[in-house]
């Protein structure tokens, strides 16, 4: 959050937060400007009313720290913690929201979840609910820093908590009520049920998170249990989606947003998928001075490893299982995201799950021919279809016909 120092101030004043003359794809002086009334100096107590906010790290696993969140604000909080509010929302707004989350952090092994003590079965409860709770935080210092992650949304300032007081009484749907208190049933199995029954993808990777679902509880770190729930969904909607007919012709998605652009390709096939990111120089995760191109892929029985590209790929399966199972069709699924220098920021996978479900809702471009979807893509897009096609693996299969 220190751009604002290096931008010249005459700079600052023709721009005035809207025309990001300085390159960004947000205004540093607007973060700071929209978060200030929640940088108020808190001292060692805060009274808030939790979004409901959970996060669990990962370092020193299998002893982790515990972040329970909340805004200096009470009353609906809710906006804090819902990606789907999030998606058209100005970038500067997005991060001065997410900063504004004063976490207090404690210390306990991931098995505690199996039978929890007291606070930590009230941490559990608060992850469960599905409204924000008034919480009372004691902190041994005051609260500094922000937190930044691929995997997760911005989150503001932490400290120590010398004491957590869950002052509301959550409120659980039934159906989480339920599989908390069920010893019986799979992780894996809760996590789908869950899902069924309506509730959102960042609600059942918060439970996971916090040890509530299960036979074998465990704390599990909050950027394992996203990708965990996004891969357990996803494999769940392609067994159907598997059974499905393949879709009729070649379809071409699109969507741009700030700093970004996805592409879709949908082409008559059994289901195969690729995830491909470009990132232009002074990007997040390339601060190099050339253009980066991450690409993986799986065919129709799915992979066995752990994509290095990371967790948006499956964040962007799962928004496409989604979309073929709503269609009621398999296909292979090219997706391809083009970052532009400016965008800096990690915003964490919900942005692309988000986006591609947003673009994927939309009404497709048709095509009869591969090569005519892939020419109508390269006008789109601002990299040279040439340096996507080196990367595929997909569209050659498809050339040669062996998907």
């Amino acid at each position: 959050m220190n751009h604002s120092e290096r931008i010249a101030g005459d700079l600052c004043v023709k721009c005035r937060g809207g025309r990001y003359l300085c390159g960004l794809s947000y205004c540093p002086l607007l973060v700071r400007q929209l978060s200030a009334p929640f940088k108020i100096k808190i001292g060692r107590e805060l009274y808030g009313s939790s979004p409901p906010s959970f996060f669990v790290g990962r370092a020193g696993y299998p002893r982790v720290r515990l972040y329970p969140a909340a805004p200096p604000e009470v009353g609906d909080t809710s906006v804090y913690e819902n990606p789907k509010s999030w998606l058209n929302m100005p970038l500067e707004n997005f991060l001065a929201l997410r900063l504004s989350l004063y976490r207090a952090s404690l210390q306990r092994r991931v098995e505690d979840a199996f039978n929890p003590p007291r606070d930590l079965q009230e941490l559990q409860l608060l992850a469960l609910s599905q409204s924000p709770v008034d919480t009372e935080v004691v902190f041994e210092k005051e609260p500094r820093g922000a937190y930044f992650n691929e995997y997760t949304p911005p989150m503001g300032p932490a400290a120590p908590a010398k004491s957590i007081r869950v002052v509301g009484q959550p409120k659980i749907p039934k159906r989480a009520e339920r599989l908390y208190g069920d010893r019986d049933v799979k992780a894996s199995e809760a996590v789908v049920e869950m899902y069924a029954s309506g509730l959102d993808v960042s609600y059942i990777s918060r439970a996971l998170s916090a040890g509530a679902l299960g036979r074998n509880r465990r704390l599990v770190p909050t950027r394992w249990a996203i990708t965990a729930v996004d891969k357990i969904l996803s494999d769940y909607l392609l067994q159907r989606v598997r059974e499905f007919p393949e879709i009729d012709g070649y379809y071409l998605y699109a969507r741009r947003t700030v700093g970004n652009l996805f592409i879709a390709i949908l082409a008559p096939s059994k289901w195969a998928y690729e995830w491909g990111e470009a990132f232009e120089p002074h990007t997040v995760w390339n601060p190099g001075d050339s253009v980066v191109i991450e690409m993986d892929y799986e065919l129709y029985h799915g992979r066995r490893d752990y994509p290095e590209i990371g967790g948006c790929y499956y964040a962007a399966r799962l928004a496409m299982a989604e979309a073929l199972y709503r269609m009621r069709r398999q296909a292979a699924a090219i997706l391809w995201r083009e970052v532009y220098t400016g965008f800096t920021i990690p915003t964490g996978v919900w942005w692309v799950r988000e986006n591609v479900r947003e673009m994927l809702r939309g009404e497709p471009a048709r095509f009869d021919t591969l090569e005519d979807v892939l020419e109508a893509a390269s006008y789109l897009m601002k990299l040279p279809l040439e340096n996507w096609l080196a990367m595929s693996r997909i569209v050659p299969l498809l050339k040669s016909r062996l998907l």
